[in-house]
């Protein structure tokens, strides 16, 4: 079922993993914003208050956040995150040009940058073009169940169940002879309907 789902997908995602590996440095920042927007809130409507901190240059200036924010649950702690991120980011920026290794990277940004978990640092990794890390979020879950590569949805992931559970993923893309990140937007899409990021 998942190659066969895969190929009628296969050219949208490959397209969309090609445009995440094409972002230009310079978007870098507001990716990791959206990162740090979805925690518990739809991918949309984080993208709404991207626009606006985009329309209001939050990169280069200080900014009223008002209640665009709102768009987002948990707002007043995701703006501290945003704000806290923005004064480390120099910082932040050299070391995402200056590591390869992605695995390290993720965990630098996980212990650096407040309101990043594993699964959201590899979020961002991915949305920046960086491969083969698996972003744990309800859908990928609830989809590695159904597919038997998974007995049950955690309550909770620690650091350790978190790198378990991918292996597992890891493992069921490889005998599906799927790539990491292709197997995870298949499955993002059976439970949206879209590949979005």
């Amino acid at each position: 079922m998942i190659k066969e789902e895969f190929e009628k997908k296969k050219k949208i995602i490959q397209n969309r993993l090609k445009e995440f590996s094409e972002i230009d440095e310079k978007d870098y920042f507001y990716e990791l914003c959206f990162c740090l927007l979805t925690p518990g809130s739809k991918a949309r409507q984080a993208e709404k208050v991207i626009d606006f901190l985009k329309k209001e240059d939050f990169e280069n200036k200080s900014i009223k956040f008002g209640d665009e924010l709102k768009k987002v649950r948990f707002h007043n702690n995701k703006r501290r995150n945003l704000v806290e991120m923005k004064e480390k980011y120099s910082e932040i920026f050299n070391k995402l040009n200056g590591e390869n290794d992605n695995l390290r990277l993720r965990e630098y940004l996980v212990k650096n940058v407040r309101g990043l978990g594993y699964k959201e640092a590899s979020h961002f990794l991915r949305n920046i073009g960086r491969k083969n890390l698996v972003i744990l979020d309800r859908h990928i879950l609830k989809n590695m169940v159904t597919s038997g590569a998974l007995d049950k949805i955690p309550h909770s992931l620690s650091r350790k169940s978190y790198l378990e559970i991918e292996r597992k993923f890891k493992k069921l893309a490889k005998e599906s002879s799927i790539s990491v990140d292709e197997l995870d937007l298949l499955f993002w899409s059976f439970e949206t309907g879209e590949v979005f990021k």
